[in-house]
């Protein structure tokens, strides 16, 4: 069921500019447009404790409380020890014992010159670790938890749809965003439609689309989201797609995006400067900018399975996959003409599936 959040571009709309997009947002967005991960990162670009508070806010962990300050010290003494334990690294005694755990986030963004520091990079280190630590933590919370996929989905579409509609209230230039939930008929066409036949491979369970009204607005739209909702350490590395806005080019001629993009951490792992779109179902001019993350959902005190003196120990958030979609309105018209119809993308898939349950083969899909 599709929820249309924001129907029509509203008068004397709040407009984001490209000016409004820092150096950590356009790392962030780099992320989320060619699909690496973070942890192929060397530096963040945090500049302040409000900035680091704001980023720990989004996966529900405040530093300001005693049970957040627990669970953040909690991860970062397990990060230290897998440091120490398994990669025979020791740790300056100031690095090991912070007084602020916060502090490691700064620690990580103090990149100077061109050369790179052993406390700026042992500090990342820790970070990287930490990332992965709390994220396998909460893989397991999710399975110990007392609460169902659905409710904890739900959850997600909630949060998402009440930050639509304060962006709503706030005047800003959205021409529609709305979520909805893939059913049960078409979870088993899209599994028999991929080779690969398992639910795992499933991502889209939920999904939101954003449609913008000019194409530019599409990158400061994005590192907003990625600044008030979507934490961009847990994007799904490798699961991005993006015909639609050329990373570089927009680098290069605007101008400026081009006074950040030298200050760009330089990533030995090459990206692609375009991710075209793989579907097979899709018209060949379908254009979007598609991302898949693992959006932090709170699980409930009455649903934990650890007393509250222990909670630390897995935290209180667990991930649920959600992907997004953003488009301009001229492109999100042009997606529903033509090759590109739902109706057409719905028929090619339903021939493949056709095609394996009878013929036992995939079929050879034309336009």
């Amino acid at each position: 069921m599709l929820r249309d959040l924001v129907s029509d571009a509203l008068e004397n709309q709040r407009t984001l500019t490209p000016e409004s997009v820092t150096l950590q947002d356009m790392e962030s967005l780099r992320l989320f447009l060619q699909g690496s991960s973070v942890i192929d990162w060397n530096r963040l670009q945090f500049q302040t404790v409000e900035q680091v508070d704001a980023f720990l806010g989004l996966l529900f962990v405040d530093p300001n409380t005693l049970e957040g300050e627990r669970r953040l010290r909690f991860v970062f003494n397990e990060a230290a020890n897998y440091i120490e334990e398994h990669l025979d690294l020791r740790m300056p005694k100031d690095l090991r014992n912070p007084g602020d755990v916060r502090d490691v986030f700064l620690n990580a963004s103090s990149f100077q010159g061109k050369r790179f520091r052993r406390r700026q990079v042992l500090n990342c280190t820790v970070l990287k670790l930490m990332h992965v630590i709390h994220h396998m933590e909460a893989a397991e919370l999710k399975f110990q938890a007392r609460v169902s996929e659905a409710q904890l989905l739900e959850r997600a579409a909630t949060r998402i749809r009440e930050h639509a509609d304060e962006m709503r209230a706030e005047g800003f230039a959205l021409r529609a965003f709305y979520g909805s939930r893939k059913t049960r008929t078409s979870t088993i066409t899209k599994l028999l439609a991929k080779r690969e036949t398992i639910a795992a491979t499933i991502f889209d369970k939920l999904r939101f689309r954003v449609v913008l009204e000019r194409q530019e607005d599409i990158l400061p739209t994005m590192a907003y989201l990625h600044r008030t909702l979507i934490p961009f350490n847990y994007l799904i590395p490798d699961q991005s797609h993006n015909n639609l806005v050329p990373f570089r080019r927009v680098l290069r001629e605007t101008p400026h995006y081009a006074q950040l993009a030298g200050d760009l951490q330089k990533l030995r792992r090459s990206a692609t400067e375009w991710i075209a779109e793989n579907n097979p179902f899709s018209g060949t001019t379908y254009r979007t900018v598609n991302f898949i993350v693992d959006f932090p959902v709170r699980v409930l005190d009455s649903e934990h399975p650890a007393p509250p003196a222990a909670r630390h120990h897995l935290g209180s958030t667990v991930f649920v996959m959600v992907e997004f979609q953003l488009v301009d309105r001229e492109t999100s018209e042009a997606n529903e003409a033509g090759e590109n119809a739902h109706a057409l993308y719905k028929e090619r898939q339903k021939r493949q599936v056709e095609s394996r349950l009878i013929k036992g083969s995939l079929a050879r899909l034309r336009g």
